[in-house]
């Protein structure tokens, strides 16, 4: 065992130098909260509303506390009640349907294809009844938005997307988040930006994101948003709309500002990272390379495989073999939550009836991370050691 990869799965890069200045500047003159400015300042959060509502295309952006916050109000933005039905992806992580009911709605689970894409024929037949969809794109895959939209529009289903890991991706060059009512992003560390918690909401209908705004806990200093409504667009909806505080603050938007400039260049080098590692899987014996149709745009942050088919033991056997040599690979079918893992049934304040198509599949997700700190051979190291360790579990069993 003399090839055994030494980097790390959790480090990323520095923040950029601008990103450091800019804090600095931020905790130099103290004025950390968004709406603490002197006459004549523009909030860096203000500012990075408006570049992110820029970058996607959307009439409207509120930074907040988190991606899962982000998902929350939007739910509640959009109409959401207690009791209400959402459905959502079997395949997902825990903070979408910690959203849905953190609202006091229902999660309803639809299906996962072995393209790790939400089952637009089972979300068909779950439509009848349904008002709200919260759409994962987990783990960067992105469905037939056009199918699903399609679907949703027929059936009366207000879309809200969850783009945690697609900030930077598209479907037919339309931006995700771009397709529903709202689309919610995440900064937290492993994501694309970075400012160890974070996250923001976009979206076109001035009257969601006017109760977005309030909810953030802007008080009645709407006005010193960028990437708001108008004011007009408050008149009712400050007096009715409860204070669930969550807002971005200067620090992290100072952060975030350079990052968000550079996400395209990012994009690329993910990707170019992603290529090599699906490039080196291939042809591997028992493991499936997940095709991305060409509609996708991809951002290959991490990357995905499946071993359909195989004994809890032997992929076990896997995953413990690579992470001797130095490969830490995550599986979503282990039976009790993992670190960020976990299933569907695992969520037990959401029942759920087994879904025998989406179980196999689910038994067979294996997961890697891939930080821009890997270099291209780093890439091409870990490729070996998953090919030959699947390999050697593969003839074994055999």
């Amino acid at each position: 065992m003399t090839d055994v990869f030494k980097g790390s799965f959790t480090q990323q890069e520095p923040i950029p130098e601008a990103g450091i200045e800019a804090a600095v500047e931020v905790m130099r003159h103290g004025r950390l909260h968004r709406y603490n400015t002197v006459p004549g300042e523009l909030s860096e959060t203000a500012l990075l509303e408006q570049e992110f509502a820029a970058l996607t295309g959307a009439r409207y952006c509120v930074a907040v506390a988190s991606g899962g916050y982000a998902m929350a109000t939007a739910l509640r933005a959009a109409g959401v009640v207690p009791g209400d039905h959402v459905l959502s992806n079997a395949f997902t992580l825990a903070p979408v349907p910690g959203a849905i009911a953190a609202v006091g709605a229902v999660p309803v689970f639809v299906g996962v294809t072995e393209a790790l894409t939400i089952d637009l024929d089972d979300l068909e037949a779950k439509a009848d009844g349904a008002k709200f969809l919260l759409l994962s794109h987990m783990r960067g895959h992105i469905c037939d938005m056009e199918r699903l939209m399609d679907i949703c529009n027929r059936a009366g289903i207000t879309v809200i997307e969850d783009c945690a890991h697609t900030m930077g991706a598209a479907w037919k060059d339309v931006p995700s988040g771009r397709s529903g009512a709202a689309g919610c992003y995440s900064c937290q560390t492993y994501k694309h930006v970075n400012s160890g918690e974070g996250g923001f909401l976009v979206t076109d209908d001035a009257e969601l994101a006017a109760r977005a705004v309030m909810m953030s806990g802007s008080y009645m200093l709407y006005e010193r948003h960028l990437a708001a409504p108008p004011k007009e667009a408050f008149e009712t909806i400050r007096y009715e709309t409860p204070n669930i505080s969550g807002r971005m603050d200067n620090l992290r938007a100072a952060v975030l500002r350079p990052q968000l400039a550079d996400l395209q260049t990012q994009c690329r080098r993910w990707n170019e990272r992603y290529v090599r590692l699906e490039t080196g899987l291939r042809g591997t014996p028992g493991l499936t390379v997940i095709e991305r149709p060409s509609e996708e745009t991809i951002v290959g942050s991490s990357i995905q495989f499946l071993l359909l088919d195989w004994t809890d033991d032997a992929v076990r056997d896997v995953i413990a073999r690579c992470a001797a040599r130095g490969v830490e690979l995550k599986w979503f079918g282990a039976p009790e939550p993992q670190a960020f893992t976990s299933r569907y049934d695992s969520w037990r304040y959401a029942p759920s009836a087994p879904m025998p198509a989406s179980d196999r599949v689910l038994a067979g997700v294996v997961d890697m991370r891939v930080p821009l700190t890997f270099s291209l051979k780093d890439c091409d190291q870990i490729a070996r050691i998953i090919r030959s360790e699947v390999g050697a579990v593969w003839q074994d069993a055999a």
